[in-house]
């Protein structure tokens, strides 16, 4: 791993550890509001993304039948891992406030220090990897004369 790669690993997990320290700013303050926002919005996701990386790119989108628009595939990829960073990052805030919740130890820190704490662990997880193409050729069913 080279260390441009290791710096774009520690990314998210660097802006969960940002945002906490961002809780020591007074509690009106835009920079605290703004880094903790997008923490949340997209630190998780993001991390997640990162290990999914691989089998989502094995699959290239298909266009339409038109084929009007060159970067079409490229475009819908990016579009989708955006999306995905954004849904896992609502989703796993919303699950681990739950959690908190239901464990009645619910506070803003709380979910903030947790959150971080499982985006630098998926940091140091390695990519999954690709699930090798679709075969092109049918197979003949098992017994068949063919």
């Amino acid at each position: 791993m080279t260390p441009q790669e290791l710096v774009v690993r520690m990314l998210p997990p660097f802006g969960g550890w940002l945002a906490l320290a961002a809780l020591a700013l007074p509690g009106g303050s835009p920079l605290r509001g703004a880094a903790v926002a997008l923490f949340l919005a997209a630190g998780p996701g993001t991390a997640v993304v990162r290990i999914c990386a691989p089998a989502l790119g094995a699959r290239p989108a298909e266009g339409p039948v038109e084929h009007r628009d060159p970067d079409f595939a490229r475009r819908s990829d990016l579009l989708e891992r955006l999306m995905l960073v954004l849904f896992l990052s609502i989703g796993a805030v919303m699950l681990v406030a739950t959690v908190l919740i239901a464990a009645h130890a619910f506070s803003a820190q709380r979910v903030l220090l947790t959150l971080t704490l499982l985006t630098t662990l998926a940091a140091f997880c390695p990519p999954l990897r690709a699930s090798p193409p679709p075969r092109t050729t049918p197979r003949t069913p098992k017994g068949s004369a063919q």
